[in-house]
């Protein structure tokens, strides 16, 4: 483990052990067996050292995104992506909550890095014919209510203590965006109407046809607008 890992693992170490969740660098360069000078050296500062902490945190979470290699079943990559994102949380409670802290001034570009990891799962369950709306709106849904749910439980474990709470917000979500499984309850003639027109539009934004790309382009907008319910 190189110096600055170390130094970086020490923090969040400190961070998790830490009841009002700060540290001093005067602990961090102890637990890391290091001098001041080093870390101010790699890091400027306490606060491009606890900047650091962050994006070491998104390059463990969004590895474990990247390295998912997709199943047949696009709609379990999903449910397996939400309980990684937790399970991520829970290993790392300081880090995640600054993670997705609010008081950042621009979004980190590896949670939007995130998001876009998600849609392209979402745009698969889409070409499967398995998403009732379009992959952007349920990308930005799911991820609300997963970041939500893992905040709740990493920063208020007494009350949100449930084990089975992350998995019933999951399947509640999932339920309301996508359509059942083959051989199981018909869907009402909307419901197909708007899951046709998202399979469709996510199916021409991935495969050549025939159209030329102003028809391909007039042919989306229509779809588009059927999918939203317009």
């Amino acid at each position: 483990m190189d110096t600055r890992t170390r130094i970086l693992e020490a923090a969040e170490e400190l961070l998790d052990a830490s009841p009002d969740r700060d540290i001093s660098t005067r602990a961090v360069c102890a637990a890391a067996g290091v001098g001041a000078p080093v870390l101010y050296r790699l890091f400027g500062d306490k606060n491009g050292l606890l900047s650091a902490v962050v994006d070491y945190g998104f390059d463990r979470y969004l590895a474990t995104k990247r390295e998912a290699r997709p199943s047949a079943d696009p709609v379990q990559d999903l449910r397996d992506g939400w309980d990684t994102h937790v399970g991520f949380a829970r290993a790392h409670p300081s880090v995640y909550r600054m993670m997705y802290s609010p008081s950042f001034e621009a979004v980190p570009d590896a949670a939007k890095e995130a998001l876009l990891l998600l849609r392209q799962v979402l745009e698969r369950c889409a070409e499967a014919g398995r998403l009732r709306i379009d992959p952007e709106s349920a990308a930005q849904i799911i991820m609300s209510a997963n970041v939500g749910v893992a905040l709740s439980i990493v920063t208020q474990p007494e009350t949100y203590a449930d084990p089975e709470l992350s998995t019933q917000v999951r399947d509640a979500v999932h339920n309301r965006l996508l359509t059942p499984e083959s051989g199981t309850a018909a869907p009402s003639a909307d419901t197909s109407l708007l899951t046709a027109s998202v399979q469709l539009a996510a199916l021409l934004r991935t495969r050549h046809t025939s159209l030329t790309d102003a028809e391909t382009a007039l042919l989306l907008q229509w779809l588009d607008t059927l999918a939203a319910g317009n």
